[in-house]
């Protein structure tokens, strides 16, 4: 019983260790995944490596195959669709609600720094990676707990359709000065014209991401 307990409580806490690897862009879409090597890299037993499975397989961010293991799932089109809806919803409403002092935007000044330091270098992974942090970020704005743990779902999802894709420089490079505007208007009050350029943003990013996806089945 006392093992079994301690299963249940360490599961949350590898299943948000794993989603934070899918949000960082460190696990790939279709990856089979090993329960050895994920063991020794977390210092965690099977069975409790097991649950945090079972926990993100109903997330649907893993997908487990009998007789083969369990793989990170493939998303679809109309998964991305989704995802973009429910970010409009949340992401808007914190910033348009946003107190242009709350601490989280200093942590949006530091993703789009350190963006722009990325982008130079031509490195898309961590461009990719602080983009995720901005809108995070974003979402903190609205100080809700709730609100946090669903969009940590909503962007491994996210993470996941990028990594489907063939031309990540395409994919993140136009967004960093975006978020750059977005941000200097949160920055000086104007909540309101900050939420309808990032409501711009996310229909422009939106479009890349199924064009792109439209080229692939395209290709298959």
């Amino acid at each position: 019983m006392a093992e079994q307990d301690t299963t249940s409580a360490l599961a949350p806490r590898l299943a948000e260790e794993i989603r934070d690897k899918l949000i960082a862009g460190e696990l790939k879409p279709g990856q089979r995944l090993s329960e050895a090597a994920l063991s020794v890299d977390l210092d965690v037993s099977r069975n409790s490596l097991r649950e945090a499975f079972r926990l993100l397989t109903k997330e649907g961010l893993l997908r487990h195959e009998p007789n083969r293991g369990v793989f990170v799932s493939t998303p679809s089109m109309a998964s991305i669709i989704d995802i973009y809806r429910v970010r409009r919803m949340i992401e808007c409403q914190a910033m348009e609600k946003a107190y242009p002092n709350h601490p989280a935007v200093a942590r949006m000044r530091d993703a789009v720094d350190a963006a722009r330091i990325a982008r130079d270098a031509k490195d898309w992974s961590t461009v990719g990676s602080k983009n995720m942090v901005f809108h995070a970020a974003i979402v903190d704005l609205a100080d809700s707990r709730r609100l946090n743990a669903f969009y940590a779902q909503i962007a491994a999802e996210l993470r996941l359709s990028f990594g489907m894709l063939a031309d990540p420089e395409l994919l993140h490079a136009p967004y960093v000065d975006l978020n750059a505007a977005i941000l200097e208007k949160l920055e000086a009050g104007m909540t309101s014209e900050a939420a309808t350029l990032l409501e711009a943003y996310l229909a422009q990013s939106e479009r890349t991401v199924l064009a792109a996806f439209s080229r692939i089945d395209a290709g298959n």
